[in-house]
Parts: C-alpha cells; sequence; structure tokens
C-alpha cells in the first residue's frame, strides 16, 4: 500500500479544488518544486502531479511547473491532465515522468490508451472519476453516462498500470474516502486500484490497511497533508510497520 502526496497546478501554483470546481481552490504554495522537495524529504516514494488547467485545455498547460518538478526530485512522477494523444504521452515519459495518467481519452478514445499501453508497458494509467458513479471527463466539466466499471473493464488485457478512481463528491472535502466503491471496483477487476478523493486522517490510513482493502494498490492524498492534518511521518511508519509484520 502506497501513499501518493497531490500536487495539483493552476496557473504554475500548487492549489487544492473542492469537488474539482476551479472557482474554489486554495493556493498552498507558490513554488510547486519546492513542494515536491518538500513531499521528498518527508519520505514519501511516489508523487502524483495533476494539470488542472491542461485537463479543462485537453493539452498541457503547466509543463513548466512539471519539468520544475522532475529536475528536482529523484522519486518517480505519475501526471494527469491534458493528456490526450500520443505526442503528448511520448513527449512527457521522454522528460522524466515515470507514469502518465489518461482520463478523459480513456473514455472518448480508448484505442489510444490501449496503443499507449502496448508500446510504454507498466507506465500508463487511467484515472476515473467519478460523479454518482458515472465518469466525469473535461476537467470534470462533464459527466459522462458510462460507469467507471465499464470503462475499467475495458482495459482488463490491455497493460494498463493501475486505475486511479476518484470520488469526486469527496474531492478536497476532507469526509475520508469512499472505500466501498473503490473496494467493490477493484475486486471487480484484476488492474491495481489507487483510491482518491476526500483522504482525511491517519483514520484513511488504517482502513486502507486493513483485510477488506488489501486489494488496493494506495491511495493518493492532498489536502490532508496541506492543511496538516495527516502527519505524514506517523502516515509511513504505521504503513512500514504493517510491511513489516
Amino acid at each position: 500500500m502506497m501513499l501518493f502526496p497531490a500536487i495539483d497546478l493552476k496557473n504554475g501554483q500548487c492549489v487544492r479544488l473542492e469537488q474539482g470546481d476551479m472557482d474554489r481552490a486554495t493556493v498552498f504554495n507558490l513554488d510547486p518544486a519546492a513542494q515536491a522537495q518538500s513531499f521528498a524529504a518527508q519520505g514519501f516514494e511516489y508523487l502524483h502531479v495533476v494539470d488542472l488547467d491542461g485537463a479543462f485545455a485537453g493539452k498541457p498547460m503547466n509543463a513548466q511547473a512539471v519539468e520544475a518538478m522532475l529536475k528536482v526530485v529523484k522519486m518517480p512522477v505519475q501526471l494527469g491532465g491534458g493528456i490526450r494523444n500520443l505526442e503528448t504521452i511520448e513527449a512527457w515519459l521522454a522528460k522524466g515522468v515515470t507514469r502518465v495518467i489518461i482520463g478523459t481519452a480513456a473514455v472518448r478514445d480508448p484505442a489510444l490508451v490501449k496503443e499507449a499501453a502496448k508500446k510504454f508497458p507498466g507506465r500508463v494509467a487511467v484515472g476515473l472519476d467519478a460523479r454518482d458513479g458515472n465518469v466525469a471527463v473535461e476537467g470534470w466539466a462533464e459527466t459522462s453516462t458510462v460507469s467507471a466499471l465499464d470503462i475499467a473493464q475495458r482495459f482488463e488485457d490491455a497493460g494498463v498500470a493501475a486505475i486511479i478512481f476518484t470520488d469526486i463528491a469527496r474531492d478536497g472535502l476532507l469526509k475520508g474516502l469512499n472505500l466501498d466503491a473503490t473496494i467493490a471496483l477493484a475486486e471487480a477487476i484484476s488492474i491495481p486500484v489507487i483510491a482518491s478523493g476526500g483522504f482525511a486522517s491517519i483514520d484513511d490510513v488504517k482502513a486502507l490497511l486493513a483485510p477488506r482493502a488489501k486489494k488496493l494498490a494506495g491511495a493518493i492524498v492532498g489536502r490532508a497533508l496541506y492543511d496538516g492534518r495527516l502527519d505524514p511521518a506517523q502516515a509511513l511508519a504505521l504503513i512500514a510497520s504493517t510491511k513489516a509484520a
């Protein structure tokens, strides 16, 4: 079980949104590279980055900030937001991103995911952001009529590295992860599933380490870290002690 600290980029700054609403953004750090270094120093092993402006624009919009982070941290980085074609995927992987996350294009162009996953084994993840069970696209501005499970099942044999499942209703609100829905998804597919949306406290870490969540590959944590509600050292020590046992 791995914790992924999140850096969401808007106008080159590190922000957190509430329920994916760009008008409800809180700026937490003007220097995303410094924030990435801070997470590395705290002992995190994998960084989760989202280009929020890119998700709306359909193309990378915060490339300078992402590149600055890649220069200062050695830990792997997974990146989503505005990745809609093979050229963008290839460009980010060449620049040092470990894994790209495809969201909107996974709904609208599943062939792209399959082609990319075949070309870059283990380096393509799918982001499924659900509102009332159905997947939202275009930076969550639109909700499709397709369920997260339906889309996840499309990629069962495609070589996708992970599914990142976000409950939009909880995202940024510190209400706790929606483990029931996330575990149900993980149990229905063979692709590793990462939980996202609503991570609030050490209680979420304990819930992720419970036997019923054993199929989950990890979780993304954002606002709880920035607000100081989750102590990184305590969370990582708890995970490490479970692995040692």
